[in-house]
């Protein structure tokens, strides 16, 4: 008699321990997790498009406009510096506008054409040019005069040898050039190439400063 006892308490026992467990996991509820983010879907064309936007050929597309921006914007730079240069050097030569001429004159006291020109390139440019308007006439390259640009040198003869060099001062919209030089009537001025005394003197000019000659290191700085 007991014994069945002890039987039915051990089942009774085991049934509530059941009940037990079960209420556990019953109580514990699923937990849904909310989330804003949209999954964007990614297709086969667009993981194409994705591949090409990085393409060894883009990459090379882009870097070779870069290159010609950077050579663009050294360009732009370059003539900026170039022009300044110019305006430098004609500001030294209008600093001697009214200085009398001097035959065989070196100084503002008193200076004659060729002298003038060697003068203002060495201040501005530091170039050393030939003492006298013929040899000068041997420097630099030959231009046309409609490509004539300011700071170009323009040279006169009475049909003989080259005996007058002035520096080109402005050349306007219309190709109209003007020089500034030291002229034995009136000492330093600036007088149109189309001057009825200058005009049929003028035999050609030529350009002595150019890219070569401007130092272009600065730029490399910035």
């Amino acid at each position: 008699m007991k014994k069945r006892v002890l039987s039915y308490l051990t089942v009774i026992l085991s049934v509530f321990s059941l009940q037990s467990c079960v209420s556990n996991y019953v109580v514990s509820q699923p937990t849904n997790y909310k989330t804003d983010a949209k999954l964007a879907s990614i297709t086969p064309n667009k993981l194409s498009e994705a591949k090409k936007e990085i393409s060894p050929a883009k990459q090379i597309d882009i870097a070779l406009a870069n290159i010609e921006k950077a050579n663009k914007s050294a360009e732009i730079q370059k003539t900026i510096l170039f022009e300044k240069k110019m305006d430098d050097m004609l500001a030294e030569a209008e600093s001697y506008l009214g200085t009398p001429y001097r035959y065989g004159g070196t100084t503002r006291s008193g200076i004659d054409c060729s002298a003038f020109v060697l003068s203002v390139f060495g201040a501005t440019m530091g170039m050393h040019l030939p003492r006298v308007a013929a040899a000068q006439a041997q420097e630099g390259e030959r231009v046309a005069r409609e490509d004539m640009r300011k700071g170009d040198l323009v040279f006169f003869s009475n049909g003989g040898r080259i005996s007058h060099v002035g520096i080109v001062h402005d050349v306007d919209e219309n190709g109209s050039v003007k020089f500034i030089h030291a002229s034995t009537s009136r000492g330093v001025m600036i007088s149109p190439l189309t001057d009825s005394y200058w005009g049929p003197k003028f035999r050609f000019a030529k350009r002595i400063v150019n890219d070569d000659i401007i130092d272009y290191s600065s730029l490399a700085q910035n």
